[in-house]
C-alpha cells in the first residue's frame, strides 16, 4: 500500500468526535481555497477532517504540470488506501465517514455502493455532486445509488450546472434508499450565491458544513 499524505483539521478545541475523510474535486487540490474553508467550517461544527489527494494531483504538486484525473479504478483504489491508513490507526470514540467535493464526493458515493466497503465507514457526504456533465443532462451518474450500503448525504446548490434542483427532483432520486438530498438556495457548484442574495460565499459554505454535521452527528 502506498503512503497517503493527509491534510488534517481537528474538530474545534481538539475534542474527540467523528472523522471525515475528504477527497478533492477534479481540478483543485486538497488545500484549495474551497477545501480550506470547508475544513474550517466543519471543524467549527465538531467534525475532524482528513483531506488527501489522488495520484494525478500528487504528481501535479510535485512537478506543477496539470493532468486529467486518474481513471475511476485508480481513484477508488487510492480512496480505499486512505481509509485503510486511518482504520489501521483507530481513534477511540470516533466514527469514520468519507466524502468529497464534486468528483471526490462521487468516488465516495461509489465506495459505499461496493461490497468491498470497509465496515468502519458509517456513511458519505458529497459537497456539490456532479450528477451530469454541464450542458449534458442526458448523462446521469446515479445508477449506483440503488446499491448504496450506507447513508449518503448530498449537499447541492440549487443552480449547480452539474445538477440543478429542478433537474434532480425530476429524476425522483429521493426515493432511493439511503440517499438524502439537501439544497443551498442560489448556490452554484462551489456554493457561491447570487449577487442579490444576503448570504456571502463564506456563509454558504458554513451552511453546507452545518448540514453535513447534522447528518454525521445523527444517531450519536
Amino acid at each position: 500500500m502506498n503512503p497517503v499524505t493527509f491534510y488534517k483539521s481537528e474538530a474545534r478545541g481538539g475534542l474527540p468526535g467523528p472523522r471525515l475523510v475528504l477527497a478533492h474535486g477534479a481540478g483543485a487540490p486538497a488545500d484549495s481555497d474551497f477545501m480550506d474553508r470547508l475544513a474550517s467550517a466543519l471543524s467549527a461544527e465538531g467534525i475532524a477532517t482528513l483531506r488527501f489527494e489522488f495520484p494525478y494531483m500528487e504528481k501535479r504538486r510535485q512537478d506543477g504540470q496539470k493532468r486529467p484525473p486518474d481513471r475511476q479504478p485508480v481513484l477508488l483504489d487510492h480512496f480505499h488506501e486512505a481509509i485503510a491508513a486511518l482504520v489501521a490507526e483507530p481513534v477511540e470514540d470516533s466514527r469514520l465517514f468519507i466524502g468529497g467535493k464534486s468528483m471526490g464526493g462521487r468516488m465516495a458515493s461509489q465506495l459505499i455502493a461496493q461490497a468491498e466497503l470497509e465496515p468502519e465507514v458509517c456513511g458519505a457526504v458529497c459537497f456539490g455532486y456532479p450528477f451530469h456533465p454541464p450542458g449534458k443532462p442526458d448523462r446521469w451518474r446515479t445508477s449506483h445509488f440503488q446499491d448504496l450500503r450506507r447513508p449518503l448525504q448530498i449537499i447541492q446548490g440549487t443552480r449547480d450546472p452539474f445538477g440543478r434542483k429542478h433537474e434532480v427532483e425530476a429524476q425522483g432520486l429521493d426515493s432511493s434508499e439511503n440517499l438524502c438530498l439537501s439544497w443551498l438556495e442560489g448556490g452554484d457548484h462551489d456554493y457561491r450565491p447570487l449577487a442579490r442574495q444576503p448570504e456571502t460565499h463564506e456563509e454558504m459554505i458554513r451552511q453546507a458544513a452545518r448540514m453535513a454535521a447534522g447528518f454525521i452527528h445523527r444517531g450519536e
